[in-house]
């Protein structure tokens, strides 16, 4: 099963994770076959948010909510399951100073009944 592996930290210890450690775990996770995906993230205020409402696009700067903790990347894996998923995000090297994130993929146009029995299966 794919799980995005999103990555939160506050934007002041971002220096505290060299990005060594991270291609270095990349590295490790495609050597094992998980790694599907991923990509570090510019400062959270490079972003731009888009919202269409009633036809119009609207278009604003900075992220859609003001926390502390910001996305500042994310892995795609894969994982036989969500216990499998979480001991790999607890390697990632961020998840010592900031949150990781895990969340199944859902596949579009999948049947909903099959993505709600996939969620119910990874919260057990």
């Amino acid at each position: 099963m794919k799980y995005a592996c999103l990555v939160y930290m506050e934007a002041k210890t971002l220096e505290d994770v060299p990005d060594s450690d991270c291609m270095a775990f990349g590295e490790t996770l495609r050597a094992r076959g998980h790694h599907l995906g991923g990509e570090a993230l510019q400062p959270v205020h490079t972003a731009t948010c888009v919202r269409v409402r009633d036809g119009r696009a609207s278009v604003t700067d900075g992220p859609f909510a003001e926390t502390k903790e910001q996305l500042a990347g994310f892995y795609l894996i894969e994982a036989k399951d969500l216990d499998e998923a979480i001991a790999i995000a607890a390697g990632i090297p961020p998840a010592r100073v900031g949150t990781i994130e895990v969340r199944p993929v859902r596949e579009l146009g999948a049947p909903r009944d099959e993505f709600r029995v996939a969620v119910a299966a990874a919260r057990r």
